[in-house]
């Protein structure tokens, strides 16, 4: 895939002058707690990384449910998993394959594929501990450090290789010959290791944290099988990082064995957010057929999520009072979730009826507070009624709760831009591209928001201090890439 060939790139750019101690080598391997990359190294090159996905890659899916199923789907495994130091964030790529991986400082990325292709949460539950594992054993830092004497940049560049070769083995090959296939071959030989030691922690957090035990074995399986049917012969083994071999599938098979049964139920966000998935896959009136015969012939997990799938479907070919009609059905049926009121509020959207959206956003959000999706739903709902000061108002505590959340950010500049409030403008605006990782430009919008001529003392100290704060950063990244050379 596109973004993970640019994932050797985006390390060899960070400065080598950062790593501690012996500047462009690396520490002795040595165990698991040895320090091979700091922990906020790590999390630097993550965050690079993941910018460079939000940004670079189309298949980067940017859709508030589906990552925030993932987020608590996460936070539910990270409160039983051990050594989880890090503020995990969980994101989707849209990619038919079944697949998942895991980035430096605790970023997961997840393939729709891997949602859609799922029998049940427990599976899905299952892979995501068993990248949460990588992340935790530390096992990117530990496969940087396996060379003592080989520079950061071609570390990377073999652990690109290894990631890359988790969906795109075709690709991975070529850089793998850039890299020396021989020590790439030996490396990957050390990740298997890791793999069985994902397979292990993982499968302790999954039985922790109440799924399903013996959804793992059974993925595996699937895994095996979908594997076989796209292997073309013509991929070096050695080149498959997440190898579903049978004696991984025989150990996950006897751990199973030793748990008692525990029936895990799905929950109706893990079938809407697959329904969700289906409907927006294909053609949009073969969707339709496809939910309208699951309906009919009684073919469905859920029936609600059926008929969701339909009004998603529905809606996405053009017929709105089709949609309405399928959202109708769930309301009389009792359904009552968030992502059913985010749904009935784009079909009110599309019969042009913009104050009774807002109005069925405004009671979901008093039932659901803290989903963020119904939030951008609503507050974009206000801006098109020009109602600004409400949504400023809206936006303040989440902005104060999440401040790293640049959605947040770009609604607040656009609403300020929208009441001519410039020095606030430039300010939210500068805050979006902090996240985005480009400092010039935010202290750009920071230099704006000084000579807006519509702040008082107080706007001001606040954007000078944030200015200064962000000067001295962005002088140090250009001292440490001076010092890293060419």
């Amino acid at each position: 895939m596109r973004f993970l060939v640019t994932l050797a790139a985006v390390l060899a750019m960070l400065p080598v002058a950062s790593v501690p101690a012996a500047a462009q080598l690396l520490p002795d391997l040595g165990d698991a707690s040895s320090a091979d990359l700091p922990p906020q190294l790590e999390r630097r090159i993550g965050e690079s990384i993941v910018r460079d996905i939000r940004q670079r890659e189309p298949n980067y899916l940017d859709d508030p449910e589906l990552a925030e199923y993932l987020a608590a789907m996460g936070a539910r495994l990270l409160a039983v998993a051990a050594g989880a130091r890090y503020d995990f964030e969980f994101f989707v790529i849209r990619d038919p394959s079944i697949n998942a991986f895991a980035l430096p400082g605790g970023y997961i990325g997840v393939h729709t594929g891997l949602i859609t292709a799922s029998d049940s949460e427990s599976e899905v539950a299952s892979v995501i501990a068993h990248e949460i594992a990588h992340v935790t054993q530390r096992h990117i830092a530990r496969m940087l450090g396996f060379q003592k004497q080989a520079q950061l940049p071609t570390l990377v560049a073999l652990a690109a290789a290894v990631l890359l070769g988790r969906s795109r083995p075709d690709l991975a090959g070529g850089l793998a010959t850039a890299a020396q296939a021989g020590t790439v071959q030996a490396q990957l030989g050390y990740s298997r290791e890791f793999e069985r030691e994902a397979d292990r922690v993982g499968f302790q957090t999954l039985s922790a944290a109440g799924f399903d035990v013996r959804a793992m074995p059974g993925f595996f399986e699937k895994m095996q099988r979908y594997t076989r049917i796209m292997d073309d012969g013509r991929v070096p083994g050695y080149l498959r990082s997440h190898p579903v071999t049978t004696e991984r599938i025989a150990d996950s098979q006897n751990r199973a064995a030793t748990e008692p049964y525990r029936q895990h139920l799905d929950s109706l966000d893990y079938h809407l957010v697959r329904a969700k998935l289906r409907a927006e896959a294909g053609v949009a009136r073969e969707d339709a057929a496809y939910f309208g015969s699951l309906l009919r012939d009684g073919r469905y997990a859920s029936e609600p999520a059926a008929r969701y799938g339909l009004a998603v479907a529905l809606l996405r070919a053009g017929d709105a009072a089709g949609a309405e009609a399928q959202v109708a059905r769930l309301r009389a049926a009792g359904v009552a979730n968030p992502m059913v009121e985010t749904l009935a509020a784009r079909v009110r959207l599309a019969l042009k009826d913009v104050p009774g959206a807002l109005a069925g956003l405004e009671a979901a959000l008093a039932r659901h507070p803290h989903r963020r999706a119904l939030l951008y739903a609503y507050v974009e709902t206000l801006q098109r009624l020009g109602r600004h000061e409400q949504a400023q108002a809206a936006l303040a505590e989440p902005v104060r709760l999440y401040p790293r959340d640049a959605k947040l950010h770009q609604a607040r500049a656009r609403s300020y831009a929208a009441q001519g409030k410039r020095l606030l403008q430039h300010q939210a605006q500068a805050e979006l591209y902090v996240l985005q990782g480009s400092l010039p430009a935010a202290i750009e919008q920071l230099q704006l928001a000084q000579t807006a001529g519509d702040g008082d003392f107080y706007d001001l100290s606040v954007v000078e201090a944030r200015l200064k704060a962000l000067r001295a950063e962005h002088a140090e990244e250009l001292k440490a890439a001076r010092r890293a050379g060419p």
